[in-house]
């Protein structure tokens, strides 16, 4: 697709130079381009499709980066990147040594922050702002938060702290509400109004005259504030952002781009904190996305001329396995009872939630009430299973140790994107679970395929188990490699055994499948090496132990953050038996993260198979 106006775009002050007519033209241009970048390299389509003319007006009025503008989520960006010079790294987009799908300061000044995580702007925004009036600096900061963004308690901490900041903006990009033509029609028309300097202009004046009349005009004054707010509950519904202390404007219509930079420029010159309640339409422009936003939330590459509805993950993935056997669960079990925050159709529940509906619980963006939610569900007798990503599984820590774990609660987790995920980069990784849930003993098991899945979710969900526990399995499919090995039951299993093996690999999950690759190449060098997979992480079997410790080099590999990791674990309970042989840890250094493929990231981190091999050649080496 050809996008002249576009290519002429190399900084966001470029834009100000642009008639209104080739404004418009510019927001049909990127969002075509979007459309091409995307099915080519695969990302975040629907919520940028959505977000094309509310960016470009945003760089319209702002000053970027005096102004800032702060994303929530981060991956609504792909136009801001693009009219901040991006525009050629999109052919790399969300690739190694390519541009991330997220706002990140270090790879460009016009980015504020790095925001992986959803309903975290408003806090980051408020800091900003702050820290610009203790600085005296210039320039406006400016959230732009999703609607799902307010089914999180983070939100509302920061609106209860806004204070009297008169250099913030907070954007509602609601693609979620239906306005009814005639009220639709009339409150536009009165934010045009409202929003108008003329109109603020008498308001102020006639404000000021009131309270400059002494004993009639206070009273007068709150008795037409008073009216204001009846007005406005019944119109916007909007009686708790100003009761927490914003200007609320809106809804403004989030596809005309020039009604939305008018609006912009005219309510920076009010006071106070400013709430812009925009709609928009999810995956606006390209008909597929608008049928099935979430279908296109997050796509592969794909052909966008001959596929309507992508599917975002294999047909058959370790998400759908689980979620089709927690559903067969929930039909014989009426304890079981499943809850995901904002991740339905990601963690593989919408079979559950068909099967068992009165079970099933949705609690939105909201981690830390998912788990203090199932602790109490657990403590009148039902058996909660929460479902989260793995990364978003970390922001429930604190109730996961004290209203869960303290107490022995009978709550299972089910952690999916466990281990290296691709091409989201550092915000996205599925690896602190195995470290931080053991730290407070709670068992884990981490299957290699579907069958070991299967069956350790219903040994879980068993009643003779008591107390918190957690199964973690990775993103997509099995691997053809691993599926052959089946299901023993057993903790663990020893894959590879070859006599005289000075040196044992233990691995588990993905990565078990690098281990057995590395046992490949040392037995082509004649250097016998058994491997060990481990389905239950934490804590260790004695007769476990009792094996590795007659190895004279042991090699744990893991898609783990090193740093309490489960090889440290092994480390620590291997000298406790009085081992003496050499301990080699390979697990993730999270300060090496990236956006790539994950044998990319495996290559960064050291753990691809020739790496592990050449470990314990050289640990061999020195025996």
């Amino acid at each position: 697709m050809r996008t002249p106006l576009l290519d002429r775009i190399a900084q966001p002050e470029d834009l100000k130079n642009l008639s209104d007519r080739q404004v418009i033209q510019l927001c049909t241009e990127i969002r075509g381009f979007l459309i091409e970048a995307v099915a080519h390299t695969g990302g975040h389509l629907a919520s940028n499709l959505g977000m094309v003319e509310l960016t470009v007006a945003l760089h319209r009025v702002l000053k970027t980066p005096q102004d800032k503008i702060v994303f929530d989520v981060g991956h609504q960006c792909y136009t801001h990147k693009l009219l901040t010079g991006r525009k050629a790294g999109f052919a790399g987009l969300r690739q190694l040594n390519g541009i991330s799908g997220f706002p990140n300061p270090r790879e460009s000044e016009h980015d504020a922050f790095i925001a992986g995580h959803g309903n975290t702007a408003l806090s980051l925004a408020i800091g900003m702002a702050r820290a610009k009036k203790l600085k005296g600096e210039p320039g406006q900061v400016v959230a732009v938060i999703g609607d799902g963004a307010f089914t999180g308690g983070m939100v509302y901490e920061g609106m209860n702290n806004i204070g009297s900041l008169n250099n913030l903006i907070v954007i509602l990009n609601d693609n979620k509400m239906s306005i009814s033509k005639n009220v639709g029609t009339l409150a536009r028309y009165l934010t045009r109004l409202r929003t108008n300097p003329k109109y603020l202009q008498v308001i102020s004046n006639v404000s000021d005259t009131l309270k400059a009349i002494p004993a009639v005009g206070p009273p007068l004054r709150q008795a037409l504030s008073s009216s204001k707010a009846l007005v406005r509950r019944a119109m916007y519904h909007s009686t708790m952002f100003e009761d927490m202390g914003f200007q609320y404007i809106g809804p403004v219509d989030g596809h005309k781009v020039l009604e939305l930079e008018q609006t912009l420029k005219n309510i920076r010159i009010r006071s106070g904190p400013l709430f812009l309640h925009v709609v928009t339409t999810k995956g606006k422009g390209y008909q597929p996305a608008e049928r099935n936003p979430g279908g296109f939330h997050g796509v592969s590459a794909f052909d966008p001329t001959g596929i309507l509805d992508p599917e975002m993950a294999p047909h058959e993935s370790f998400s759908t396995v689980f979620g089709r056997a927690l559903a067969e669960a929930g039909k014989k079990n009426p304890r079981i009872c499943a809850i995901t925050a904002a991740m339905k159709y990601g963690t593989g529940l919408q079979f559950f939630q068909h099967q068992c509906p009165n079970r099933f619980f949705d609690v939105g963006m909201a981690e830390q009430h998912a788990v203090t939610f199932a602790a109490g569900l657990a403590s009148e007798g039902m058996l909660p299973v929460v479902t989260i990503y793995s990364t978003f599984l970390q922001r429930s820590y604190d109730q996961i140790i004290h209203d869960v774990s303290l107490l022995g609660e009978n709550v299972v987790f089910a952690i999916d994107r466990a281990g290296l995920v691709p091409a989201d980069g550092e915000t996205h990784q599925g690896i602190y679970d195995p470290a931080f849930l053991s730290q407070i003993g709670i068992p884990v098991y981490s299957p290699s395929n579907y069958a070991e899945l299967r069956y350790w979710l219903d040994q879980l969900l068993n009643s003779k188990m008591e107390g918190p526990r957690a199964i973690r399995y990775p993103r997509g499919g099995e691997s053809k490699a691993l599926a052959k090995y089946g299901c023993t039951g057993r903790d663990f299993d020893r894959l590879v055994s070859v006599p005289g093996a000075k040196a044992v690999m233990v691995s588990y999950a993905d990565e078990v499948e690098d281990m057995l690759a590395a046992c490949g190449i040392l037995a082509e060098q004649n250097l016998p090496c058994d491997g060990f997979k481990l389905v239950k992480l934490y804590p260790f079997t004695d007769d476990f132990l009792e094996k590795i410790s007659q190895y004279d080099v042991v090699l744990l590999a893991e898609e783990c953050v090193a740093r309490g990791g489960i090889g440290e674990h092994l480390s620590f309970a291997l000298s406790q038996r009085g081992w003496k042989g050499q301990f080699i840890h390979c697990g993730v250094d999270n300060t090496k993260l990236t956006h790539s493929t994950v044998p990319e990231m495996k290559e960064i981190l050291g753990l691809a198979p020739e790496q592990l091999a050449q470990a314990v050649r050289d640990a061999l080496e020195r025996l």
